[in-house]
C-alpha cells in the first residue's frame, strides 16, 4: 500500500511581499537620511561683478557698519532704531516715491541690521531697494580684465 499522494508539487517562493517590504524600507531610509552637504555652505559676501548702471536714479545710500551703526548719505544717524531710520528716510526722500534705497552694509554687519534698514524703507514707503557691492579683485571698474 502506498500512502503517499500521487503528485508532488514543488513549493514556490512568493517574492511580492518581500519586494513590498524592501520598498517600504527604502522609502523610510530616503526620508530619514540627512544630507550634510547643506550644512557645509561657505558664504562670503558681498562681491559682485556687474556693470555700473547707465542712468542714475535718485538714490539714498544707507551705510551699515559692522557694529550696527547707520549713516544716511554719509551722515551718521544718532538713533539706532528702526523708527529713527524711518524718519531719516522720509526726510531724505522728500515725499518722492521713485527714490532707490542703496544699502551699503559692511561684510561683518549683522543680518538684523540690514533687515532693520529694509523695514525702515518699507515703513517710509520706499519699495526700490538695492545692495552695494565691491568689484572682485583683478577687474577694472569698466568690467574689463586688466
Amino acid at each position: 500500500m502506498n500512502f503517499r499522494p500521487g503528485s508532488r508539487e514543488e513549493p514556490e517562493i512568493n517574492l511580492i511581499p518581500f519586494i513590498d517590504i524592501l520598498l517600504v524600507v527604502l522609502i523610510f531610509l530616503m526620508m530619514t537620511t540627512t544630507y550634510s552637504k547643506y550644512t557645509e555652505l561657505q558664504v562670503s559676501l558681498p562681491v559682485a561683478d556687474a556693470q555700473a548702471p547707465r542712468d542714475k536714479p535718485r538714490e539714498v545710500v544707507v551705510s551699515v557698519s559692522s557694529d550696527g551703526r547707520y549713516a544716511l548719505n554719509q551722515q551718521v544717524l544718532e538713533g539706532a532704531g528702526v523708527e529713527a531710520l524711518t524718519r531719516a528716510l522720509v526726510q531724505a526722500s522728500q515725499a518722492s516715491q521713485d527714490v532707490v534705497v542703496v544699502i551699503s552694509a559692511d561684510a561683518a554687519a549683522t543680518h538684523q541690521s540690514v533687515i532693520n534698514v529694509m523695514d525702515a524703507a518699507r515703513r517710509a514707503g520706499l519699495v526700490q531697494i538695492t545692495f552695494a557691492t565691491q568689484q572682485p579683485s583683478g577687474r577694472r571698474s569698466d568690467g574689463q580684465r586688466p
